[in-house]
């Protein structure tokens, strides 16, 4: 007599008796979704991170979800992306995502992210001038230097 809460399945050659009661729903994701990202920090260590999917690479050896997620620091906000596929282990040194609940706007805001951001191209852009006026201050007065090296 088979017990109607029970059910074989089998998964790449493996039989598995599920028990219904218990049984867990499976995530379907789509491009677009907004997801977090579980990333393995230092150590033994692992953070969170708000993402969303980018894109499903349909390779045939190695299939691979590509997810953009925001690292917060104190004083930056990075974008990066996550490559998930069979090969990148959580516990080695890969990613693992699960569905968002919707509470993304308690993590951050978007205004203050922008703003950190353009914190980020200001300090880059100040740089970026002082490397200019440091060449053309190196061009005026090492001229002579270099006129005598080549003579």
């Amino acid at each position: 007599m088979e017990n109607p809460e029970k059910r074989i399945v089998e998964i790449d050659g493996v039989k598995l008796e599920i028990d219904l009661r218990n049984a867990k729903r499976i995530e379907h994701y789509r491009v677009g979704d907004n997801v977090r990202v579980l990333v393995k920090s230092y150590g033994s260590q692992f953070k969170v991170h708000p993402g969303v999917i980018v894109g499903f690479d349909e390779f045939k050896e190695l299939p691979t979800i590509v997810v953009c997620y925001l690292e917060l620091g104190y004083n930056t906000a990075e974008v990066k992306y996550a490559y998930i596929n069979s090969e990148n282990n959580i516990k080695e040194n890969g990613y693992e995502i699960a569905p968002a609940d919707g509470l993304q706007e308690l993590y951050f805001k978007k205004s203050d992210v922008v703003s950190v951001m353009l914190r980020e191209i200001q300090k880059k852009e100040d740089e970026l001038k002082d490397l200019h006026t440091k060449k053309e201050y190196f061009e005026q007065h090492f001229a002579r230097y270099f006129e005598k090296a080549t003579a």
